[in-house]
């Protein structure tokens, strides 16, 4: 090859890459114009667009193709997006993958007359017919703090839920000062990508412009929210220390106060895997609700897939699973068995109560699976083991392959099952993963007789529960927008 040819060739590589990043930077633009407009949040392909980079951006398109098997381009999907700032949408969640693809299939040339077209239901504010929702935040741990960075991420203009207190036990300006900077910082997460200010004067932080309250209490019936402004408000509970139904009904003795969301498995309570068990809630009449735990809506998105496609026997289920704060740092007594011996030097083997909590969501899996956990020194990213029996038989790895692809692709899934190709994926890898269920295709194992099958799922223990958490406040606070999925 001729050096002429190479740097021809190398130049109209680099113009082609300028070109779609330029692109990207167009449709990023979109993506911030209609969320923080008319509220309408653009996804794809499941991903969020939000917040992120142009890279990222444009390594969604790889995903689109060879995952997804929906080839599109920036530059059209960049089209899409601006045609959409040309309607008067409603508050809504629209997949700018999927849109852009059936407008590639459709053949058409005008942009604006197809999406005109397909979300006509869309358009007039008229079909916004929710109501804000205030929430609290009763603790502010590792939940409660990546719960109030997406909280604040996707307020937009406030039309969904608007995190408007945080309650801790004590309050002090130096209490308050520390709180910001765990909020600012994070050594998982990285840095939160925002403002996080103090205001000592009104016992309060503003983050990205959201004014939200400080309250020192000892119990929960201490507080009248309706002082602050906060009525009608829905309590996430990330405490831990409250999971009986008489103990999180406290809550609701409070001023302001009108439901309840425990960020962990209750008891005398609907324990809920949204996705999976959600839509039997009696939202009308129903205070109190559980989101069950990480891991319980790690494995229940497949388990719900394998059962309904094929059945299962049987199963066990083995979670490696990070080490967290219930934990000794170094050797030290502790309450229950192995958990005093030092969390960052060793494995750890526990008990978990996900395999009969599965059972609240699918009752047919009622005391077919038992379950263990082993905790290792990481701290964030976990992984479900599942080796079950099934009723009938699967062809192969491929055949198992294929069914929870499709289940992470369409349906009701979609944002809970990621299915992960990467041949080189670690637990790292899955750290700020927006499902619950990271689901491992190059792990699968398939018996010979096709009656026995081993499947993993990792997951971010406390970014992809935490999503999870919110789904369902949206939920059961009834703020739900218009879905273009």
């Amino acid at each position: 090859m001729q050096t002429a040819d190479v740097i021809s060739g190398y130049e109209a590589g680099l113009k082609d890459h300028v070109d779609r990043e330029r692109a990207a930077v167009d449709l990023i633009n979109s993506v911030g114009e209609l969320m923080y407009g008319p509220g309408v949040e653009l996804v794809f392909f499941r991903n969020h667009l939000l917040d992120i980079s142009i890279s990222e951006v444009l390594k969604l398109f790889t995903y689109a193709d060879q995952v997804v098997k929906k080839p599109i381009d920036v530059f059209t999907t960049a089209k899409v997006a601006r045609a959409l700032l040309a309607l008067d949408l409603a508050p809504s969640k629209i997949d700018i993958g999927r849109l852009t693809y059936e407008f590639t299939q459709s053949g058409g040339t005008d942009v604006a007359a197809f999406v005109g077209d397909h979300l006509k239901n869309f358009i007039g504010q008229d079909k916004h017919t929710f109501k804000p929702q205030d929430v609290v935040l009763y603790g502010f741990g590792r939940i409660g703090r990546i719960a109030a960075r997406e909280l604040v991420k996707q307020a937009g203009k406030g039309q969904q839920l608007r995190l408007r207190a945080i309650v801790t036990r004590t309050l002090t300006d130096a209490e308050l000062i520390k709180r910001a900077a765990l909020l600012r910082n994070d050594s998982v997460h990285g840095t939160f990508k925002g403002t996080v200010v103090e205001d000592l004067e009104r016992k309060a932080i503003w983050v990205n412009g959201q004014m939200i309250q400080l309250i020192a209490a000892a119990n929960p019936e201490d507080i009248d929210y309706t002082q602050y402004g906060i009525n009608n408000a829905l309590v996430i509970d990330n405490t831990g220390a409250f999971t009986k139904r008489a103990d999180l009904e406290r809550h609701l003795k409070s001023k302001g106060v009108s439901k309840v969301l425990l960020t962990a498995p209750g008891k005398e309570i609907p324990n809920v895997v949204y996705g999976i068990n959600h839509k039997e809630l009696d939202i009308e009449n129903e205070k109190v609700f559980s989101a069950a735990s990480c891991t319980t809506n790690a494995i229940c998105p497949v388990l719900k897939v394998v059962e309904d496609n094929l059945g299962i026997e049987k199963g066990h289920i083995e979670t490696v699973h990070a080490y967290t704060n219930d934990q000794n740092l170094l050797d030290n007594y502790h309450k229950g068995p192995r958990r005093g011996r030092s969390a960052a030097i060793n494995m750890v083997i526990t008990s978990t109560g996900a395999g009969t909590a599965v059972a609240k969501a699918i009752p047919s899996l009622k005391d077919k699976l038992t379950a263990n956990a082993v905790r290792v020194p990481t701290p964030n990213g976990s992984l479900a083991i599942m080796n079950l029996t099934l009723k009938k038989p699967i062809t192969d790895v491929a055949a198992m392959n294929d069914m929870i692809r499709h289940a992470a692709l369409n349906g009701e899934l979609v944002n809970q099952i990621h299915y992960q190709v990467d041949p080189e994926l670690v637990s790292s890898d899955i750290i700020g993963d927006t499902c619950c269920s990271v689901f491992d295709s190059n792990a699968t194992i398939v018996a010979p007789d096709g009656k026995t099958v081993v499947l993993y799922a990792w997951y971010d223990n406390e970014f992809g529960y935490t999503k999870q958490v919110i789904r369902l406040a949206k939920h059961i606070a009834k703020v739900r927008r218009l879905i273009y999925y």
